[in-house]
Protein backbone atom coordinates (compact mmCIF):
# COMPACT_ATOMS: atom_id res chain seq x y z
CA UNK A 1 0.00 0.00 0.00
CA UNK A 2 1.42 3.29 -0.95
CA UNK A 3 1.36 5.97 2.19
CA UNK A 4 -1.76 6.71 3.99
CA UNK A 5 -2.37 10.46 2.79
CA UNK A 6 -4.43 11.60 5.56
CA UNK A 7 -4.08 15.47 5.01
CA UNK A 8 -4.07 17.93 2.08
CA UNK A 9 -4.23 21.58 2.22
CA UNK A 10 -2.21 24.63 1.07
CA UNK A 11 -0.08 27.37 2.82
CA UNK A 12 -1.94 30.26 3.82
CA UNK A 13 -0.90 33.85 4.26
CA UNK A 14 -1.42 33.66 8.23
CA UNK A 15 0.62 30.42 8.53
CA UNK A 16 3.79 32.51 7.00
CA UNK A 17 6.60 33.93 8.96
CA UNK A 18 8.72 37.18 8.22
CA UNK A 19 11.02 34.46 6.44
CA UNK A 20 8.27 34.10 4.36
CA UNK A 21 8.25 30.20 5.36
CA UNK A 22 5.67 28.14 7.45
CA UNK A 23 5.92 29.03 11.09
CA UNK A 24 7.26 26.31 13.33
CA UNK A 25 3.52 26.27 15.13
CA UNK A 26 1.82 25.24 11.70
CA UNK A 27 4.09 22.23 11.26
CA UNK A 28 2.28 20.74 14.27
CA UNK A 29 -1.44 22.05 13.15
CA UNK A 30 -0.97 20.80 9.93
CA UNK A 31 -0.29 17.63 11.78
CA UNK A 32 -2.85 17.97 14.26
CA UNK A 33 -5.50 17.49 11.21
CA UNK A 34 -3.53 14.40 9.40
CA UNK A 35 -4.41 13.17 13.51
CA UNK A 36 -8.09 14.14 13.19
CA UNK A 37 -8.04 12.26 9.42
CA UNK A 38 -6.48 9.19 11.11
CA UNK A 39 -8.95 8.76 13.72
CA UNK A 40 -11.75 8.68 11.43
CA UNK A 41 -9.96 5.63 9.72
CA UNK A 42 -9.94 3.95 12.60
CA UNK A 43 -13.56 4.53 13.97
CA UNK A 44 -12.74 7.62 16.03
CA UNK A 45 -14.52 10.24 13.98
CA UNK A 46 -16.63 12.92 15.25
CA UNK A 47 -20.13 11.22 15.40
CA UNK A 48 -18.02 8.10 17.05
CA UNK A 49 -16.08 9.79 19.98
CA UNK A 50 -19.89 11.58 20.79
CA UNK A 51 -21.42 8.51 21.04
CA UNK A 52 -18.45 6.45 22.90
CA UNK A 53 -16.66 9.06 25.12
CA UNK A 54 -13.68 7.91 23.38
CA UNK A 55 -10.70 9.80 22.28
CA UNK A 56 -7.21 9.90 21.42
CA UNK A 57 -4.47 12.27 23.34
CA UNK A 58 -1.39 13.26 22.51
CA UNK A 59 1.22 12.08 24.80
CA UNK A 60 4.26 12.84 22.85
CA UNK A 61 4.91 14.87 19.76
CA UNK A 62 8.58 15.20 18.09
CA UNK A 63 8.92 17.65 15.02
CA UNK A 64 11.58 17.75 12.67
CA UNK A 65 11.96 20.22 9.92
CA UNK A 66 13.76 19.54 6.89
CA UNK A 67 13.33 21.49 4.27
CA UNK A 68 11.16 24.99 3.84
CA UNK A 69 7.69 25.47 2.66
CA UNK A 70 6.12 28.59 1.19
CA UNK A 71 3.48 30.65 1.23
CA UNK A 72 1.10 29.28 -1.41
CA UNK A 73 2.74 25.66 -1.81
CA UNK A 74 0.64 22.61 -1.58
CA UNK A 75 1.49 20.00 1.10
CA UNK A 76 0.16 17.07 2.11
CA UNK A 77 0.61 14.82 5.19
CA UNK A 78 1.81 11.13 4.43
CA UNK A 79 0.84 8.64 7.37
CA UNK A 80 2.53 5.46 9.03
CA UNK A 81 1.87 3.50 11.69
CA UNK A 82 5.05 2.66 13.56
CA UNK A 83 3.69 0.42 15.87
CA UNK A 84 0.47 0.01 18.29
CA UNK A 85 -1.00 -1.60 21.45
CA UNK A 86 -3.92 -2.19 22.94
CA UNK A 87 -4.09 1.49 23.84
CA UNK A 88 -1.38 3.48 22.43
CA UNK A 89 -0.75 4.41 18.58
CA UNK A 90 2.57 5.65 17.75
CA UNK A 91 2.41 7.53 14.10
CA UNK A 92 4.74 9.04 11.59
CA UNK A 93 3.40 11.77 9.90
CA UNK A 94 5.34 13.07 6.69
CA UNK A 95 5.02 16.55 5.43
CA UNK A 96 5.51 16.24 1.22
CA UNK A 97 5.15 19.38 -0.87
CA UNK A 98 2.13 17.79 -3.29
CA UNK A 99 3.12 15.05 -5.37
CA UNK A 100 6.63 15.64 -4.02
CA UNK A 101 9.00 12.68 -3.20
CA UNK A 102 10.96 15.25 -0.62
CA UNK A 103 9.83 14.77 2.66
CA UNK A 104 10.04 18.62 3.72
CA UNK A 105 9.02 17.12 7.76
CA UNK A 106 8.59 14.84 10.09
CA UNK A 107 6.49 14.18 13.04
CA UNK A 108 6.67 11.40 15.39
CA UNK A 109 3.81 10.89 17.81
CA UNK A 110 2.11 8.90 20.41
CA UNK A 111 -1.24 8.80 21.10
CA UNK A 112 -3.21 7.05 23.71
CA UNK A 113 -6.75 6.10 23.60
CA UNK A 114 -8.90 7.24 26.58
CA UNK A 115 -12.14 7.15 27.87
CA UNK A 116 -13.60 10.73 28.29
CA UNK A 117 -16.06 9.94 30.59
CA UNK A 118 -13.71 7.77 33.19
CA UNK A 119 -11.98 11.03 34.44
CA UNK A 120 -10.37 11.24 31.26
CA UNK A 121 -8.46 7.57 31.99
CA UNK A 122 -6.78 5.49 29.50
CA UNK A 123 -8.94 2.88 28.27
CA UNK A 124 -8.59 0.05 25.62
CA UNK A 125 -9.14 0.61 21.98
CA UNK A 126 -12.49 -0.70 20.97
CA UNK A 127 -12.12 -4.27 19.11
CA UNK A 128 -13.75 -2.28 15.44
CA UNK A 129 -10.44 0.67 16.14
CA UNK A 130 -7.85 -2.55 16.98
CA UNK A 131 -9.27 -4.43 13.88
CA UNK A 132 -8.93 -1.00 11.85
CA UNK A 133 -5.42 -0.80 13.21
CA UNK A 134 -4.31 -3.99 12.24
CA UNK A 135 -5.17 -3.75 8.87
CA UNK A 136 -3.49 0.13 8.20
CA UNK A 137 -0.48 -1.58 9.76
CA UNK A 138 -0.79 -5.04 7.50
CA UNK A 139 -1.18 -2.56 4.43
CA UNK A 140 1.66 -0.74 5.21
CA UNK A 141 4.16 -3.57 5.81
CA UNK A 142 6.11 -3.07 2.55
CA UNK A 143 6.56 0.46 3.66
CA UNK A 144 10.43 1.57 4.52
CA UNK A 145 10.92 2.58 8.37
CA UNK A 146 10.24 6.06 9.01
CA UNK A 147 13.79 8.54 8.95
CA UNK A 148 12.98 10.57 12.00
CA UNK A 149 11.87 7.91 14.39
CA UNK A 150 12.22 7.29 17.80
CA UNK A 151 15.08 10.41 18.12
CA UNK A 152 15.89 12.43 21.45
CA UNK A 153 16.97 15.72 21.35
CA UNK A 154 20.29 17.00 23.05
CA UNK A 155 23.76 18.45 22.55
CA UNK A 156 26.82 16.21 22.61
CA UNK A 157 28.82 15.76 25.89
CA UNK A 158 31.04 18.86 25.79
CA UNK A 159 34.83 17.80 26.05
Amino acid sequence: MPALITYKTAILADWVDYNGHLRDAFYLLIFSYATDAFMDRIGLSGDNRDASGHSLFTLEAHINYLHEVKLGQEVEVRTQIVAHDRKRVQLYHSLYKASGDEEVAASDQMLLHVDLAAGPKSAPFSEQSLQALHRLTEAQHDQPPPAYTGRTIGLPPSR
